[in-house]
């Protein structure tokens, strides 16, 4: 099988030295690249261990206000802690930002400060409050974990794009340029062959006239 060279490519020493500043650029090229594929694996590995910290602490969170809710109901009745808890019923707000990553933009999420809900202390009981309490602490990792999911995802996407470029680099391009570099040496060499052989060949006609 022909090994591929870049089409197009006169065998001049000009275009060798060309190719030799285009296979310096992309070995270097490579070279950052692998660096950047590394540095963002190793970031992706993190937080996806960060991820499992952040789900954990949640899921603790949730189960806490949970049973905080059951204990509050078995009190106030099922009824009054609906009434009271569509009365507090209220959106809040997401704000969305980016941060840098290793030149990867990756979301950022920030919740707006929670205000203390509008009810009777009187009407409610200690365990109504902490599940109140309990739940704006899930929601608050509940949006860490949102935000890190994000950035899993988009530095997913980077590891494969750079993935892609390093092996193109690495089998197809970088390889094209060495194989045409030699292409090139060797047209030199036999072109060089053939002026010597010619020049002799001239150089033995010449002395046989003068004889």
């Amino acid at each position: 099988m022909a090994k591929e060279i870049i089409e197009g490519v006169t065998p001049t020493r000009m275009e060798l030295l060309q190719i030799r500043k285009r296979k310096a650029l992309a070995v270097k090229g490579h070279q950052l690249l692998s660096e950047k594929r590394d540095a963002l694996v190793s970031s992706f590995f993190e937080l996806i261990r960060k991820r499992k910290e952040k789900r954990k602490e949640m899921e603790e969170k949730l189960q806490e206000a949970y049973k905080s809710l059951i204990v509050a109901e078995m009190i106030m009745g099922e009824e009054r802690l609906r009434y009271i808890a569509d009365k507090m019923a209220r959106e809040r707000e997401v704000n969305v930002s980016k941060k840098n990553i290793m030149g990867v933009a990756i979301p950022k999420f920030e919740i707006e400060e929670a205000e203390m809900p509008e009810y009777s202390v009187l009407s409610t009981c200690a365990e109504f409050d902490e599940a109140v309490k309990k739940a704006n602490e899930a929601l608050e990792k509940l949006i860490e974990v949102a935000e890190i999911e994000g950035s899993v995802q988009m530095l997913a996407k980077e590891i494969e794009k750079t993935k892609r470029r390093v092996n193109a680099l690495e089998y197809i391009f970088i390889p094209r340029l060495l194989n045409t570099i030699t292409y090139i040496e060797r047209q030199l060499e036999e072109r060089e062959r053939e002026d010597f052989f010619r020049r002799k060949r001239i150089k033995a006609l010449l002395e046989r006239h003068e004889d």
